[in-house]
């Protein structure tokens, strides 16, 4: 059984393939990952494992994991099944890196855009021949708001929340509107740019905020919020069959 590890900022995803089957998940905080991949390997059989890092672990906990699991660390030097014509491979966010994977794997020989709404907004192209050239990189819902009410001096700091109007009939109504819709315009815009070049483009929206804005979006996609892991899963059963 293969095991997935995805460290953000807060918090830790973790999944469990048996080959390309989901067979567990979990989230918890990121000062618990020691103590509950202890509890996961008490409670099953852990073949191979691999870790996404985007926000850096200490060599101290990595080496416990690694006590614990055979671990792969994603990196910019770890074979991936698709060619990266990024110009700064070193970098690539590990994170782009396992998206990319799952859309190469899951959508062969199609154009596809990978939405990932999460921290951060990013954008990934990959075309119909496997080929990775970049994408863009924008604030997240939750960061724009947090924005707002960190460089200004009276605007509050709000939870986001579905707009009830385009025009703002107070400060948070106009918040939730400037934040909420900005986002959807940008992502519809985004996307439409893309279909102009790209004939056939599938697009794949993923990250936190995945449920979020789904539903309001104009555009035709695939919500997948574990495309990450998804990914993750198919680098590691990539180098399993390629070493």
């Amino acid at each position: 059984m293969n095991l997935v590890i995805d460290v953000g900022n807060t918090r830790v995803k973790v999944a469990l393939y048996k080959g390309t089957t989901l067979h567990y998940e979990t989230i918890f905080l990121k000062k618990r990952i020691i103590s509950e991949l202890k509890k996961i390997k008490k409670e099953f059989v852990i073949d191979y494992a691999i870790i996404s890092s985007v926000a850096s672990l200490s060599v101290t906990s990595l080496d416990k994991i690694k006590n614990l699991f055979p671990l792969m660390q994603l990196g910019y030097k770890t074979k991936i099944p698709f060619k990266n014509k990024y110009k700064t491979p070193k970098t690539l966010g590990v994170d782009r890196m396992a998206l990319v994977a799952a859309a190469v794997e899951q959508y062969p020989n199609k154009n596809v855009l990978v939405i990932d709404a999460g921290t951060c907004i990013t954008y990934d192209f990959v075309d119909e021949k496997g080929v990775y050239s970049g994408g863009a990189i924008a604030p997240g819902v939750g960061m724009r708001y947090k924005a707002l009410h960190t460089f200004t001096a009276n605007l509050p700091l709000l939870k986001s929340d579905y707009p009830n109007n385009l025009i703002g009939n107070s400060t948070k109504n106009a918040i939730h509107s400037g934040v909420v819709n900005g986002v959807l315009f940008e992502i519809d815009g985004v996307i439409e740019q893309y279909k102009q070049q790209n004939q056939n483009l599938t697009i794949v929206l993923t990250g936190g905020d995945t449920n979020f804005l789904a539903k309001r979006l104009k555009n035709g996609i695939f919500a997948n919020p574990i495309f990450l892991l998804e990914g993750l899963n198919i680098i590691l059963n990539y180098n399993l069959k390629n070493d």
